[in-house]
């Protein structure tokens, strides 16, 4: 099981606003066109990432994680779906590019590994030709110098007789073995963002632990910015540097790892962490979980969208949490309208004691 390590002393996250990132995300907006109506899954979000860095999203299912990212490589069908905001990568804007000019951009300077290997390699091609295909388009070499590029990047990422499984198809790797091919066809054109969705889920401990130190490796390697989707804290804690946390559609807290996992403000990562198990925790000790069950993003809740299930609703005068929302300011902050003594006071309190 991981455990919540990385220290405090990282330099603070980035502003959603920093004209030095290399991917700024601005108010962006994803509503799905549907029968029963629109379905707002991201709702004014914004965030940034520098090169070499590496920023976590965190959040329940449905949070809008993965349609945000999906959003950033514009692999939405533009039929039924309305992406509006900024997103600007290396200075190019993204929002309402062509298609044509996304294309050149997808798998080359931005690249996504999917949640499910299985699913996202086709059982039609072998591997080595999945891993080429894309290093062929971009680069416009010839089939066997590609063809040597794959093997390459198979002996990379750690799989052995690479010269052998080049050939194999996806349905002979094992489910280590298939997440590693997809990190491996991600990174054969050295692209400066990678989106990592889920990259672990399903696979045991220790295939887990060499998934992130080989995507820690090739970071330092190729120096690229790095977006890891997850709902495991224990996992952000050792491969981000800073943490955006999403809930509804929005985005509720961000910090650097340290600040959030040490000292974090919202109501809604409380529940996050107190409903992990812990290493050092009673084994008879009854989890925590957050009662009541994710907003629908049909019909989202007024005021702040965590108020339904949250704890501390009487904690705020008025009726500021059913009635306005709160906003999440830039740099270190939560969208939250306890103030800033209440934050501190009750997780010194009633949730740090539960972490320890």
């Amino acid at each position: 099981m991981t455990t919540l390590t990385k220290e405090a002393d990282v330099p603070g996250p980035r502003g959603a606003g920093d004209g030095d990132a290399f991917l700024s995300v601005r108010d962006l907006y994803v509503h799905f066109d549907t029968e029963d109506g629109t379905v707002k899954a991201v709702d004014g979000l914004s965030f940034a990432v520098e090169r070499g860095r590496t920023l976590g999203i965190v959040g329940e299912s449905g949070s809008g994680k993965s349609v945000t990212n999906l959003s950033i490589l514009g692999l939405h069908n533009p039929r039924t779906t309305t992406v509006s905001g900024e997103i600007m990568l290396d200075g190019q804007e993204l929002t309402g590019a062509r298609e044509k000019t996304l294309e050149s951009l997808r798998g080359n300077k931005m690249a996504m590994i999917f949640q499910d290997a299985l699913t996202a390699l086709s059982p039609y091609y072998t591997i080595g030709r999945q891993i080429a295909e894309p290093y062929r388009k971009h680069t416009g070499c010839s089939k066997r110098e590609a063809q040597r590029r794959a093997v390459e990047m198979l002996d990379k990422v750690g799989i052995p007789n690479a010269k052998m499984r080049v050939d194999d198809y996806p349905h002979q790797f094992s489910g280590g073995m298939r997440q590693r091919a997809m990190i491996a066809m991600a990174l054969v054109c050295n692209p400066d963002l990678l989106i990592a969705d889920e990259p672990t889920t399903a696979l045991d401990v220790t295939v887990q632990a060499q998934i992130l130190d080989l995507l820690k490796d090739l970071q330092q390697e190729f120096g690229s910015a790095i977006i890891f989707i997850t709902h495991d804290l224990g996992v952000i804690a050792n491969v981000a540097d800073d943490i955006l946390v999403m809930y509804g559609g929005r985005a509720v807290e961000r910090g650097s790892v340290g600040e959030v996992l040490r000292a974090p403000q919202h109501p809604y990562t409380w529940g996050l962490l107190t409903s992990m198990p812990r290493l050092t925790g009673d084994v008879n000790e009854e989890l925590s979980p957050i009662l009541g069950t994710p907003p629908s993003l049909l019909a989202p809740p007024p005021g702040c969208a965590f108020h339904p299930r949250c704890g501390f609703v009487d904690e705020v005068a008025g009726a500021s949490c059913t009635a306005d929302r709160p906003q999440l300011p830039d740099g270190r902050g939560a969208a939250c309208h306890l103030t800033a003594e209440q934050k501190r006071t009750f997780f010194v309190e009633q949730i740090k004691p539960r972490l320890s």
